[in-house]
């Protein structure tokens, strides 16, 4: 079921929550909804199952206008973030309960509810459990006893309201690919919200960055991460460095580097950098002089602080264990790096850029030009 999404707005008392959303999702798609508190997607999310009216704007599920249908009417399956189990019911009845609260021819019998309960129980691997209640099950199984319930009415569309924020992260990561999975084999158009940036990432076809009810970007998991259309974007997702810098002639200048680049930008502009795309150069190579402020090693990944000797900017910087030049990141120690991917901006402030920004991989001293990711 594809759903198209027309200058959707929401307001709350002087709050738009929503301000003039466009959004189409084709049919079987998993979409992430991504960004911060207040950002809109929850409100989104729920404009979608029908939960929250909308102020102005049309939704549609394929050619049916579903701007003022009931929740019931649009049959879209509602995940919450805690479960909302019936604690007196087992878990066959919970799973069965939109079913057998159906009127008239609607409503299947109580052996069909059983069959059709005992089918998702085996879907999402909780066969056996039917008997239980769920005060005794764990909470990544509530959360898969909720998905069945959800998937028992065949919904057209199937909502999911940060799925997995109430449970621990190994769980978070078993059901992750566990959903994803799922969804492979349903089929069913999936639209989910969340504020966890790896888990839009590893989950979704799409991520749609929210932020201040409005959709910053929409593109696939590598679009949102590798090209970013905004300043926004580029922070929300990961962390980042970010240098004054200015583009003259082809050239790229960062206290004192100069770097190739085609950015159609000229003048003062925002370089953005992520932590693991600086690298470590030898002292006779181009580079930002740097000096390490402390070093700490998670598994394979070594990161460090540093500050600028130009200006004394803070940045941070993540390496592979592996890399040779590793040795050289002790505290005091001075160091060059060297931007080997980032994104250009206008200054903070100034009109926000209409195009994808200047996102160069390999960039080199000035003696070999750059080459834009479009």
């Amino acid at each position: 079921m594809e759903i198209s999404i027309r200058n959707v707005r929401k307001t709350f008392a002087a709050f738009p929550a929503l301000a003039g959303v466009d959004l189409d999702i084709a049919s079987g798609e998993l979409i992430a909804l991504l960004g911060p508190s207040g950002s809109g997607k929850t409100t989104l999310l729920r404009a979608l199952a029908g939960l929250e009216p909308i102020d102005a704007g049309q939704i549609r599920f394929g050619a049916s206008d579903a701007t003022h249908l009931s929740v019931q009417e649009r049959r879209v399956g509602f995940v919450f973030q805690h479960y909302a189990l019936f604690k007196h019911m087992t878990v066959e009845d919970n799973i069965g309960f939109g079913l057998s609260v159906r009127k008239g021819q609607d409503k299947p019998d109580k052996a069909a509810i059983r069959r059709r309960a005992q089918e998702l129980l085996d879907l999402v691997q909780l066969s056996g459990l039917g008997k239980r209640y769920p005060a005794q099950l764990s909470g990544g199984q509530k959360q898969r006893v909720a998905l069945a319930r959800a998937l028992a009415i065949e919904p057209r569309v199937l909502l999911l309201d940060e799925p997995f924020g109430a449970l621990d992260a190994k769980v978070r990561k078993d059901l992750r690919r566990w959903l994803r999975e799922l969804h492979d084999k349903t089929g069913v158009t999936t639209v989910f919200v969340t504020h966890d940036q790896e888990e839009a990432l590893e989950l979704a076809d799409r991520v749609v960055v929210m932020n201040r009810g409005r959709i910053e970007q929409v593109g696939s998991t590598a679009e949102v991460y590798e090209q970013p259309a905004t300043p926004f974007v580029f922070d929300f997702l990961g962390s980042v460095n970010r240098f004054r810098g200015e583009v003259q002639g082809g050239k790229l200048k960062i206290n004192g580097l100069s770097l190739g680049t085609n950015s159609p930008l000229a003048g003062a502009v925002d370089v953005y950098v992520r932590p693991h795309d600086l690298r470590l150069v030898e002292d006779s190579s181009p580079g930002l002089e740097a000096r390490v402020l402390q070093v700490q090693r998670t598994g394979p990944i070594v990161r460090a602080g540093a500050t600028l000797a130009h200006d004394g900017a803070r940045v941070d910087v993540e390496l592979s264990h592996l890399d040779p030049l590793t040795a050289t990141l002790v505290p005091g120690a001075r160091v060059r790096l060297l931007p080997a991917i980032y994104g250009l901006f206008p200054p903070e402030g100034d009109a926000p850029l209409k195009t994808l920004p200047d996102v160069v991989p390999n960039a080199v001293p000035e003696q070999r030009g750059s080459r834009a990711r479009a």
